[in-house]
């Protein structure tokens, strides 16, 4: 494997499709063959998709180019191969605390929109209940206020023509 050489689009939605396969023991390498992946005369054929996280290449690169198959890989791309595991474990594991962070403020969030969506329910009924209460009032005729000044415009009416 080789770093690319532009960055991939983001999102990445690159996915690597693992299959494994019950095979007969003593079966070596060689004798693996595509065929044996078919998902027919009753197989079993597990298969797994693994999402691609994308890291940037620190040099050297953890896989020596021009390598030949079988040749076993020098200690430093060891190193770096096991720090590179390392980085996406952490990547991995900084997305899972972030994921659940956000589920937690998601469920917070959820619970103070209904609250406040009762609430608001509750303010309006009450505000209905006032205004009912106050037609009442009015719909039974005249005020206090308004009787006792039409009362004290008669005495003094009154007390002019007597007068005069």
């Amino acid at each position: 494997m080789q770093a690319q050489k532009e960055a991939p689009p983001e999102p990445c939605r690159d996915k690597f499709l693992v299959q494994s396969v019950v095979t007969p023991d003593g079966t070596t390498s060689k004798d693996i063959t595509p065929e044996m992946f078919n998902k027919e005369d009753g197989r079993v054929v597990n298969e797994f998709k693994m999402r691609v996280i994308y890291i940037p290449a620190n040099p050297p690169s953890p896989v020596p180019e021009g390598s030949e198959e079988g040749t076993p890989p020098r200690a430093s791309s060891q190193e770096n191969a096991n720090q590179n595991f390392e980085e996406v474990s952490r990547s991995l594991e900084d997305t899972k605390e972030k994921s659940s962070e956000a589920w937690s403020a998601i469920s917070k969030l959820t619970d103070e929109k209904s609250s406040a969506l009762q609430q608001n329910q509750r303010l309006r009924q009450e505000l209905e209940q006032i205004r009912k209460d106050i037609s009442k009032s009015r719909a039974g005729g005249f005020s206090l206020m308004f009787v006792m000044l039409v009362g004290l415009l008669g005495v003094l009416v009154g007390y002019f023509v007597k007068r005069g």
